[in-house]
């Protein structure tokens, strides 16, 4: 019988370390990701830009970009959650997975719908319940992705999933920030190894607390 490891302690330095490790040995098959996902946030990036002074044309913009955001954004930004899941797996990367979330398109949609209503209902209460809930609700397209959970399903397990767990993810998701900013100094093109280690690390985090409560060994 083969020998099998827990794959990282649920923690910040674990998950950093292991996300270091996968952006290395996947570095060009996860850039490419990465740089599909820009691509798909362009458009979202542009209408912003081009509509803060309000005018009916600049109007119709902002409902275009929000269709997008809603409609098709997710897509691509799930199925890349998916392909950094196999990443941190060692899986086979199969780039046609950058278009999975359309295989259950509707479970991707509604549940970023209903993630993004939650999150922006407590930080509307209060700035601090609104980071509590971003931070539960961390795993919400990891398990509509790698389990195939609905949305309702999804948000339950994640927040059953990140009890306990929510320092780390808040940690994580600080140092993302200075790793993202530091990226960003790096003559920009440093950006894209920074979002690339960025995801790796939420994803291995993902993948050890998800060994942890469910027993789960890795080969």
């Amino acid at each position: 019988m083969e020998d099998k490891v827990l794959l990282i302690p649920p923690s910040i330095e674990g998950s950093l370390k292991y996300g270091w490790q996968k952006m290395k040995q996947y570095f060009l098959p996860l850039l490419l990701v990465v740089l599909v996902i820009a691509v798909a946030n362009a458009p979202v990036d542009r209408i912003k830009e081009v509509t803060k002074d309000q005018t009916a044309h600049k109007t119709i913009l902002q409902l275009i970009g929000a269709a997008y955001w809603l409609l098709l954004l997710p897509v691509f930004e799930y199925s890349a959650d998916l392909l950094f899941v196999h990443a941190v797996r060692n899986q086979p990367l199969d780039f046609k997975n950058l278009l999975a979330g359309f295989r259950n398109y509707l479970d991707v949609v509604l549940a970023h719908l209903l993630t993004a209503a939650l999150i922006g209902i407590a930080l509307v209460a209060l700035i601090i319940p609104g980071i509590i809930v971003a931070c539960r609700l961390a795993f919400v397209s990891y398990l509509v992705m790698n389990k195939g959970l609905d949305p309702i399903a999804a948000v339950e397990t994640s927040w059953k999933m990140t009890k306990g767990h929510g320092w780390e993810i808040f940690g994580l998701a600080l140092t993302s920030i200075l790793i993202f900013f530091v990226g960003l100094v790096c003559l920009i093109v440093g950006i894209f190894p920074a979002l690339i280690w960025i995801k790796a690390s939420f994803a291995s985090l993902y993948e050890a607390v998800l060994i942890e409560q469910e027993g789960t060994l890795l080969p």
